[in-house]
């Protein structure tokens, strides 16, 4: 018995060596402050001649491309030769050449039964993942991950970091000659990114500020409508360090177009570096100052303390 605790002990140790490892990770500070990331030609962003979904950089989107590639398009591809089949079968042997005294039979039980059970069952194939990929993509944050805001305006966004000091960042697209010279694309660039920590949940949430507008980043397999007087919140979960482009979805005014999303994922450090350049910032997570009140009533009895001394010292002398 005694041995077991031994081996166990040791282990537990090291776990929670581990925990306090990954919690000063979190609070960690990058020094040399913040330097935005260039984006990866081709990462996060639509290519030339691109013909299907971008590549994923989310555990969501991986699932999702997963069953578009293996799933929908095996269902789609096979029942599309099968009818072809069909209709060329039917064609040849059922023409009025090859067929002068056409059918009279205006009822197959067995036929019947067949497409309606064969549809039935591809439709379970389809059925059953697709709801796995919607509970996971609606899957409840972790109560400790880090809260972003995306407000939507006309048109522009707004994302704000109550985790963070509650500072906001304000972002415009780029124009054509300031993303070129900043090596990003235009139409898709913006003065300031949502930056947001790398391999973590975040809870993303969405409002709008007058209309409806729509938060979507195709390569993180990230879609949520942001309604004025509403919040919509899901959790944005991104793989890899990097810069991944998007843009509002839902049609909402003469500048729908010109309304781009950025975000720039980056490991804690240089995150926590990101977010100490705002006033008023702090790192989520990091314990609290001690509050003002409390030092102030242990102050209390050491003053009282001190002016008693000096009034008994006076009254001494006097004698």
């Amino acid at each position: 018995m005694a041995r077991n605790v031994l081996k166990v002990a040791p282990g537990l140790a090291l776990i929670a060596a581990g925990a306090a490892h990954a919690a000063a990770d979190r609070l960690a500070v990058a020094p040399g402050g913040y330097t935005p990331m260039k984006p990866t030609p081709g990462k996060g962003m639509p290519v030339d001649g691109g013909l299907t979904f971008q590549t994923q950089y989310s555990p969501t989107g991986l699932e999702a491309l997963w069953m578009h590639d293996h799933i929908v398009m095996t269902v789609l591809i096979a029942t599309t030769l099968f009818v072809l089949a069909l209709l060329v079968w039917v064609m040849v042997r059922y023409n009025s050449r090859a067929n002068p005294v056409p059918s009279k039979t205006s009822h197959n039980t067995l036929l019947e039964v067949i497409w309606t059970g064969i549809p039935v069952l591809i439709l379970l194939v389809v059925f059953v993942p697709s709801m796995k990929l919607l509970a996971h993509q609606f899957k409840t944050p972790p109560k400790e991950a880090l809260t972003i805001k995306a407000i939507g305006n006309q048109w522009y966004w707004t994302y704000a970091y109550p985790d963070n000091g509650e500072f906001e960042v304000t972002s415009n697209m780029l124009s054509h000659e300031e993303a070129v010279k900043r090596g990003e694309p235009p139409q898709l660039a913006a003065d300031n990114r949502m930056v947001v920590p790398v391999g973590e949940p975040i809870r993303l949430q969405t409002t709008g500020a007058d209309v409806i507008h729509s938060f979507a980043v195709p390569s993180l397999w990230f879609k949520l409508d942001a309604v004025p007087g509403r919040i919509n919140e899901k959790v944005l979960f991104v793989k890899e360090p990097g810069v991944y482009y998007g843009q509002c979805s839902e049609l909402c005014g003469a500048r729908h177009g010109y309304m781009p999303i950025v975000v720039e994922a980056l490991p804690r450090p240089q995150y926590n570096a990101w977010v100490m350049t705002h006033a008023g910032a702090k790192i989520d997570g990091a314990p609290e100052a001690p509050a003002a009140a409390p030092a102030a009533a242990a102050a209390a009895p050491a003053a009282e303390a001190a002016s008693g001394t000096e009034v008994a010292a006076a009254a001494s002398s006097g004698e």
